[in-house]
């Protein structure tokens, strides 16, 4: 089973993974002021936020844990009637928000479908390497 590279937990990726580098619950002054400067409905500017604050922040893990993170997200995008904005609602009972709610969001599904092409890109060799291998003996 694969684990946290950190932590000696089983990882089981999930969708809002892929928003915690603008995640800003107690960072408003650091990550918050830093993030929105940028307008996230604006594609040249939402391509810099994947970048920088979403994709670097995720360097840290194995070609296999990419794999499955992009997984998660792919099996989200087919899925026609999947309501992307809920993942920018904040959830202040499990400390989470992020740099923009989801009224401030113009086409959350665009969003990630952005995020999606990207990481395909950064991640062309990772994610080839991990496909060639039987992801059940992970």
């Amino acid at each position: 089973m694969l684990k946290w590279p950190q932590f000696d937990i089983p990882f089981e990726p999930a969708l809002s993974y892929w928003l915690g580098g603008i995640s800003v619950y107690d960072r408003e002054q650091t990550v918050g002021e830093a993030v929105r400067v940028y307008n996230p409905n604006e594609s040249s500017e939402r391509e810099v936020i994947v970048k920088k604050f979403l994709l670097s922040r995720l360097d840290y893990f194995s070609y296999r844990h990419k794999y499955l993170l992009l997984r998660i997200l792919e099996n989200s995008l087919k899925s026609s009637n999947f309501d992307f904005s809920k993942e920018f609602e904040a959830d202040y009972d499990e400390n989470y928000s992020v740099a923009w709610d989801e009224t401030e969001i113009n086409d959350p599904r665009g969003f990630f479908e952005d995020i999606y092409r990207l990481a395909n890109e950064q991640w062309k060799d990772d994610l080839q390497k991990a496909s060639l291998e039987d992801q059940s003996t992970w």
